[in-house]
């Protein structure tokens, strides 16, 4: 089963989790990086490296966080491929922010 990136990305973008994967399964949006679930190795070092824990298993997911499965998969045929580029400016004022898919930019053209 693959990883999904929840809300808690959602403004941060840190991008640790691009360095390590090693299946180059990230896709970036303006604010937002999903994971392609046909790409993913399920290895599980996004989830270790992530520093505001926003990406989890995709079995088990806790119910209100479920939405973010589709959602990975989606934006993941849309965005880009994902390279490093650190995190948004405004990443560490919105990392602790509960709530944050009002804030989701669903730009297809990736980031800017």
């Amino acid at each position: 089963m693959a990883y999904v990136v929840t809300q808690a990305c959602i403004g941060c973008r840190y991008g640790e989790c691009i360095e390590v994967c090693p299946q180059e399964a990230f896709h970036e949006g303006p604010n937002f990086v999903v994971i392609d679930p046909d790409a993913c190795a399920n290895c599980a070092l996004c989830e270790m490296v992530c520093p505001v824990q926003a990406i989890h298993q995709a079995h088990g997911l806790e119910a209100a966080m479920q939405p973010f499965v589709a959602l990975n998969a989606e934006l993941a045929r849309r965005w880009p491929k994902a390279s490093y580029r650190g995190p948004l400016p405004q990443a560490d004022a919105l990392a602790a922010r509960a709530d944050k898919l009002a804030l989701l930019d669903r730009g297809g053209e990736g980031p800017p």
